[in-house]
């Protein structure tokens, strides 16, 4: 399933290196990561239920300097029981974004904790992380310094880029903007793995 927002131009579906990237999606339940998935797949709001194991879905995504990327998106339950499954998601993985329910400020120390556990296995050493402030469009959000205070997104080292991103997944306000920041950190990792091979 894709939303066929546009092809991508010839030049760069022929280079295997850009044709895809995949992303898992990650956070404590009822943080808003289907709707952020099917947001950016349908562009709509889909009211959604608890997911009991995971979503996959294939979306193109315009971004910006008129560039359309394909992102294979696995969106993972986040209930408790759920979580010593991530890592099997992450395997091999491009990117991660994890959502945080900017408003449940009693869970800001869960969400650190599974966040920190996931960005420091030996397999995510190094993989790109977007961290997605979601719900930011209500009251008693709270602001990104005090999400990043709180996640300790300073204490993921050198090795892990990472960027917070605030957003709405119900109007999709943030969610390009934060693909987009993705988008360049991938790039910059696969470059940077490509100039240590020819080292080697």
């Amino acid at each position: 399933m894709g939303n066929g927002l546009s092809e991508q131009p010839s030049f760069i579906s022929s280079i295997p290196f850009f044709s895809s990237f995949h992303i898992a999606i990650l956070g404590l339940d009822s943080a808003g990561k289907t709707t952020v998935l099917y947001r950016l797949q349908f562009n709509e709001f889909v009211n959604t239920v608890p997911t009991k194991g995971f979503n996959a879905e294939k979306v193109k995504v315009s971004l910006g300097g008129h560039r359309t990327v394909t992102f294979h998106f696995w969106d993972v339950g986040g209930q408790e029981k759920l979580r010593p499954l991530w890592k099997s998601y992450t395997r091999c993985t491009d990117g991660i974004i994890f959502v945080v329910d900017s408003v449940d400020a009693e869970r800001m120390e869960e969400a650190k904790t599974e966040l920190h556990k996931i960005a420091k296995t030996s397999e995510n050493q190094g993989v790109p992380l977007l961290v997605v402030a979601n719900k930011q469009d209500l009251r008693h959000s709270l602001g990104l310094a005090e999400i990043e205070k709180l996640l300790a997104l300073k204490e993921l080292g050198p090795a892990t880029p990472w960027h917070l991103q605030p957003a709405c997944a119900i109007i999709g306000d943030g969610l390009r903007d934060g693909l987009d920041k993705l988008h360049d950190m991938i790039l910059k990792r696969r470059k940077a793995l490509r100039q240590q091979r020819k080292k080697r």
